[in-house]
């Protein structure tokens, strides 16, 4: 069966005739008259009956136009398909992140992207970074952020943020009308410190021991955000990644640089030897856009 000789049967059922059947698909009239009588040579039945000149669909090509329709319904569904595809990637995208990032920013850009990309399907999961490290290089996931202690064997990684430490204080403190807090600042101060084998806590230990500050350590959390609460609770002061402040939050803390200054080191993390995506670009030129906002805010 030739799908030429199909493709003038159906055009000519929907004209009803022959004549502009050849109109609509820029051929002959004799040209659609020979395909019509090769396509039912091939299904081994008439098509239609010539009737007076003109060409009346027989019972057996009234069910095989039925059958047809269905088919070109699917096949025009394949072609909106293939143009989401040619225009954004695939369907569907799997991200995971560390809880610095997935709290606030990483939701901020899915919800971008969810406006520019209404069809698509997003899975988010906020782990921490070696869980992260592990589902990007099992493929489980196809974009990772996490911090840069993990160990990136097995997994393409790359610098996504580095931002800077803040001390955020209560309202109420009595440093909070200051414009900087330094290590001298810290000595005697209730502290919610981030967990003893996060990075950015070893290189603020250093640097108080350096001084010879010893704060009073009320609480150690793995995580900014909880950090955030605690300190918007009174708890203390604490030291933090900027990318879990909110506005709600600086409408509760005060949010001051801190010195000296000591980074947190985010990486984006792809499983190796895949290919980029349409989709994925668009998500991460949103992602990378949503990071300068929060930045230059």
């Amino acid at each position: 069966m030739n799908l030429r000789d199909v493709e003038i049967y159906h055009a000519v059922m929907t004209t009803g005739g022959a004549g502009r059947a050849a109109e609509l698909l820029g051929t002959s009239q004799p040209t659609v008259s020979r395909s019509i009588a090769a396509l039912e040579r091939s299904v081994g039945f008439p098509m239609f009956q010539r009737v007076r000149g003109k060409l009346v669909p027989t019972r057996e090509g009234q069910l095989f136009f039925a059958e047809l329709s269905k088919t070109l319904v699917g096949l025009d569904r394949l072609r909106q398909v293939a143009a989401r595809i040619r225009e954004v990637g695939e369907g569907s995208l799997r991200i995971a992140s560390l809880a610095a990032m997935g709290q606030i920013l990483v939701p901020r850009a899915v919800a971008r992207f969810l406006d520019r990309h209404p069809d698509v399907r997003l899975s988010l999961q906020v782990r921490t970074s070696s869980v992260v490290r592990d589902l990007v290089a099992s493929g489980q996931v196809d974009l990772g952020l996490a911090a840069d202690e993990i160990d990136t064997t097995g997994v393409h990684a790359s610098s996504f943020a580095s931002p800077r430490a803040v001390c955020i204080l209560p309202l109420s403190h009595r440093l909070a009308r200051r414009p900087r807090i330094e290590a001298a600042d810290l000595h005697r101060e209730r502290l919610v410190a981030l967990a003893p084998d996060d990075t950015v806590r070893k290189a603020i230990d250093r640097i108080l021991a350096g001084a010879g500050v010893e704060p009073r350590i009320v609480v150690e959390t793995p995580f900014s955000a909880t950090v955030a609460a605690l300190v918007a609770e009174g708890a203390g002061i604490g030291l933090m990644n900027p990318f879990c402040i909110d506005r709600d939050l600086r409408s509760r803390v005060a949010v001051l640089p801190f010195e000296p200054a000591v980074h947190f080191r985010a990486l984006i993390l792809h499983p190796p030897g895949t290919v980029e995506s349409r989709l994925m670009r668009s998500f991460k030129e949103i992602l990378y856009s949503t990071r300068n906002a929060f930045v230059s805010h």
